[in-house]
């Protein structure tokens, strides 16, 4: 069986390349349904962009590498797309933009996309074994119980990072890329909870607040969320992307107020109430009955000294806690690190040693910040890549 193009993985930037790629293209994949992680997505119905994405939301170690196809296809670009297609949408927070109806409607439009663009789309299929023989690629393909032999001129790396193992994911894209001489980044999990040793915050376990968390130089002023097992919620899972073990985590628990002046003017005005009691009024309850004792929150307010006030001051808006780890790929939402952007091009996700050979998606590495801009980043390499190879 002769094709033009073989893409490996029928997620986001898989389905979305082959939309792009033209005629005689063939997607395959071992799952049972094309876009299980977009179907999984924003709650069911999927962060599908960020009116805000640029190159600023994005890690990796080359930082320019991304912005070629950023700026070739754009979030307006996708969105465009969307209301083609009629699927309604809405804005949350910061820019992130979700469908009014369900997650399915982006799978299924890319699906359309890619039907018409003449490409097939093989599920339930498992890749057996692959070669390039000088001229093209080689891969036998083991589906429905049956082995089949397909010569590829182009190949495109789409099976993701490892994040999610349970829908199936493996560090396939990596093993490819390293058997054809691509280097592949240190690779660890992002977007991810934070953990601590002896369940450090299980009695607070569904608290959660709008604070300002730093890790690795980088902050983001969004909800902390307290589980079972650490810290979680989209401010950490944002700084996961930056932390790395043995470092900290500072977390201003009341983000632009000024707290000593707060104090001060409590005690000048309400020196009989206890500090707690005017903590609790900016801060969840169980949140203050845990600070309370290392603080001395249970003083009033009239007894405080300047001394004491900067103290409180400064713990709450630089608490400082020491994870001793991350929940891990079970519950990351991408994978940070992976193809070494050094060996592709950044204009059309190309292998500069192989010609034929492309990495778009999760599998480089390019890593976004939570709130859609990984489903852009799927879109844009998609899209680079696809129209490198029609041509």
């Amino acid at each position: 069986m002769k094709l033009r193009t073989l893409i490996l993985g029928a997620g986001a930037a898989g389905l979305f390349c082959a939309a792009h790629a033209g005629p005689d293209t063939l997607v395959i994949d071992h799952a049972r349904a094309p876009g299980e992680k977009i179907r999984i997505s924003g709650g069911g119905r999927c962060n599908f962009t960020n009116l805000e994405c640029g190159p600023h939301a994005f890690l990796g170690r080359n930082p320019h590498f991304h912005k070629s196809a950023l700026s070739r296809y754009t979030q307006w670009d996708f969105l465009d797309l969307v209301g083609r297609h009629g699927i309604a949408w809405h804005e949350k927070t910061l820019g992130q933009l979700f469908c009014d109806d369900s997650s399915r409607q982006i799978v299924a439009m890319l699906v359309s996309e890619m039907e018409q663009a003449g490409a097939r789309l093989w599920l339930r299929t498992e890749l057996r074994e692959l070669t390039h023989d000088g001229a093209a690629f080689r891969a036998r393909l083991e589906r429905e119980g049956k082995q089949i032999e397909v010569e590829a001129r182009n190949l495109v790396l789409a099976t993701g990072g490892k994040s999610i193992p349970k829908m199936g994911a493996t560090g396939l894209s990596y093993d490819i890329a390293r058997q054809f001489g691509l280097a592949v980044t240190e690779t660890r999990p992002a977007l991810v909870p934070l953990t601590f040793p002896d369940r450090a915050f299980a009695d607070l376990a569904g608290v959660a607040a709008p604070v300002r968390a730093t890790a690795g130089g980088a902050s983001f002023d969004e909800a902390l969320l307290f589980s079972h097992r650490g810290l979680t919620g989209p401010a950490i899972l944002q700084v996961s992307s930056y932390w790395r073990e043995g470092e900290p985590v500072e977390i201003d628990l009341l983000p632009d107020q000024d707290l000593r002046g707060l104090l001060a003017s409590a005690r000048r005005v309400s020196g009989k109430r206890q500090a707690a009691t005017l903590m609790s009024a900016h801060l969840p309850q169980r949140l203050v009955d845990r600070l309370s004792p290392d603080l001395g929150l249970t003083r009033r307010a009239g007894d405080l000294s300047d001394a004491a006030i900067d103290e409180i001051a400064s713990a709450l808006h630089r608490w400082t806690l020491r994870p001793n780890g991350t929940e891990g790929y079970r519950t990351a939402e991408v994978t940070l690190g992976g193809i070494d952007t050094d060996g592709l091009s950044s204009k059309t996700m190309e292998a500069r040693t192989l010609p034929g050979l492309y990495a778009i998606g999760e599998a480089v590495d390019v890593t976004g910040w939570l709130g859609g801009y990984n489903f852009q980043w799927a879109w844009s390499s998609g899209f680079a890549a696809g129209q490198a190879i029609r041509g």
